[in-house]
């Protein structure tokens, strides 16, 4: 009963008219990036999402996965034919190198092609996208001999990829893991522990699955600095690199979840087996960091997939449903009611799930080619700059737009009504599979402490300025437009309080910490509402020059849509950046002087 159509026209127009994509294609190693080349493969990506993930979704939801009697995992059906089919088009390889067998793809067209997957199938498509973490932590801190065996079968989605860093008694402190690596005389490890919340620990999609899994060598510290992160596959490869014995790691059960039930949720256990270090003794965060910042990009484009798929079904179910009639009179006299998108209310809701979703594609696709230049720009201070700016926005990305996918979802199930919270009709599924994108990948408070605790102080604020200074650039040039004034003013005013806040949490948070951390998830919120705002200004800019332009790609209806959306976006979106900006200068005292028996 849901339905689901990739926003091809919605993607373009980000691509093309607002970002311009063209200038991919002029970074080394990324030639063949061009407009056309994206558009075709994304043309495939949508056909793959709509006809072979998006029906299995609540398939997936209902059947879940089942552990069997000999801790194999079987997964719901048509999940294995599905992602056969996916691994054969080449999409596991999108975006590697192709030393190993990738397309070697930007990495804008793999943030659009994981949006596509989250909104047709979140559960199936977390398998491929866990994956991809494994071959980024082995690509940069793995062996060429680690590579060489491992990389080509993860790039061509024979073998899968997990990250194994979450234990029983340890989430977000990962220093007080307990799983313990002990050095083999050939050079391995014997890896003892138990992890759980483990995605796509154990199932029957690929013939091996590779295991990066934090655990700690006799030797180590204490704390984090004594992490280390171990390769450990589910079969150790033979002389000719196919799976060989079954190594000593288990799943011990499938979690029992709210939703993503089509994911295999384990519980791992590792029984002495074999693996192998990756990257420095001691040094495993830094590694994998690199599965974790892709991971949470990740996430926040599950956050926008899931709002996207909320939205399209909440709409047709505007349009179609008949109940009341409009306040101001009849609508549609022909019929016994009036469809519910003329009343205000529904149209709050549904604009709101328009203007998170296509603001949101724009700063997600925005860091994704940040990424790019990041990567092959020639000049490294281009380079330098761009990496700044995509570790500034990962927490922000992650959080806002899962914050926002979760509320999107929440929002479609009241245009439903009562049957938004029935199985049957598919949006209340959208509710479930999106909220744990909240909380995985470290939680969305964890990420505000990142981006005050962390992103805020690197090089006296370097980071901040490599944001600041595009929309200081931007306003400036752009306020004296008479047609842009409507847009350009509120995001000049919600600019310079975040600036003021970005100074108070500073100053305050040097002398108390908890200062900086009673104002963070408000302070990310203020961000990402300005970063959002200032997306819609170049969306609307972009959307009037094509209306006064004869080359246009979309319809002057479209365009005009843009220039609607952006308005409601400010006037009723963006205002509250002024109440957060409110609870940051209310600072810790409201938070933090209750005694703790007074809770």
């Amino acid at each position: 009963m849901p339905v689901y159509s990739a926003p091809l026209e919605n993607i373009r127009f980000v691509l093309h008219d607002v970002l311009d994509v063209a200038q991919i294609s002029n970074l080394k190693g990324l030639e063949e990036a061009t407009p056309d080349m994206m558009d075709s493969i994304l043309e495939e990506g949508a056909k793959i999402c709509e006809e072979v993930f998006f029906p299995l979704n609540q398939v997936g939801d209902t059947q879940g996965c089942t552990r069997n009697d000999d801790g194999s995992v079987t997964t719901p059906e048509g999940f294995k034919e599905a992602y056969e089919t996916f691994a054969e088009g080449g999409w596991t390889a999108l975006a590697c190198d192709p030393e190993y067998g990738g397309m070697g793809m930007p990495m804008v067209l793999n943030t659009v092609m994981k949006e596509l997957i989250c909104s047709a199938n979140m559960s199936l498509g977390m398998y491929p996208g866990l994956s991809y973490g494994a071959y980024e932590a082995l690509y940069k801190f793995g062996t060429d001999e680690l590579k060489d065996l491992y990389l080509p079968k993860i790039v061509d989605g024979t073998w899968s990829g997990t990250m194994c860093l979450t234990e029983p008694h340890c989430g977000t402190d990962l220093g007080l893991i307990k799983t313990k690596a002990t050095p083999n005389e050939d050079g391995s490890y014997a890896v003892t522990g138990t992890k759980i919340f483990i995605s796509a620990g154990e199932h029957d999609l690929t013939e091996n699955i590779v295991h990066l899994v934090l655990a700690k060598l006799p030797d180590a510290p204490e704390g984090a600095k004594g992490i280390s992160l171990f390769i450990v596959p589910k079969f150790v490869p033979d002389a000719q690199g196919n799976p060989g014995e079954r190594n000593a790691v288990s799943c011990g059960s499938i979690e029992h979840k709210m939703g993503i039930h089509g994911n295999s949720t384990c519980v791992m256990n590792f029984d002495g087996a074999q693996g192998w270090l990756v990257g420095q003794a001691h040094k495993g965060l830094r590694a994998m960091f690199a599965m974790m910042n892709d991971a949470r990009l990740g996430v926040g484009m599950q956050g926008l997939g899931i709002g996207e798929v909320a939205y399209q079904n909440a709409l047709a179910y505007a349009k179609d449903r008949l109940q009341m009639r409009a306040l101001d009179g009849v609508k549609e006299p022909d019929k016994v009611a009036d469809p519910i998108i003329v009343h205000p209310d529904v149209r709050r809701m549904l604009l709101t799930g328009k203007a998170f979703t296509e603001g949101a594609r724009a700063l997600a696709y925005w860091t994704g080619m940040k990424i790019d230049i990041a990567r092959h720009h020639e000049d490294e201070a281009v380079r330098a700059e761009a990496d700044d700016l995509v570790a500034l926005l990962t927490p922000i990305v992650k959080a806002y737009l899962t914050d926002m996918g979760t509320e999107t979802a929440n929002l479609a199930i009241q245009t439903y009504g009562g049957h938004g919270y029935i199985h049957e009709w598919g949006v209340e599924q959208y509710a479930r599979d999106g909220r744990i994108a909240q909380i995985y990948e470290g939680t969305n408070g964890i990420q505000a402490l990142d981006l005050v605790g962390r992103k805020m102080g690197v090089g006296f604020g370097r980071l901040l300025r490599r944001f600041f200074h595009p929309v200081m650039t931007f306003i400036e040039a752009e306020q004296a437009s008479p047609a842009m004034a409507e847009f350009v003013f509120p995001l000049a005013k919600a600019f310079a309080k975040l600036q003021q806040s970005t100074a108070m949490v500073a100053q305050k948070g040097l002398k108390d910490p908890n200062e900086a951390g009673a104002a963070s998830v408000d302070y990310l919120r203020q961000f990402a509402l300005v970063a959002m705002a200032f997306m819609w200004c170049k969306m609307a800019k972009a959307a009037q020059e094509k209306l006064q332009s004869d080359e246009k790609n979309h319809s002057d209806e479209f365009y005009e849509s843009k220039l609607e959306t952006a308005r409601f976006f400010m006037t009723r979106m963006l205002p509250e950046a002024d109440a957060r900006f409110k609870m940051v200068l209310a600072g810790a005292a409201p938070l933090m002087d209750m005694d703790v028996a007074n809770f």
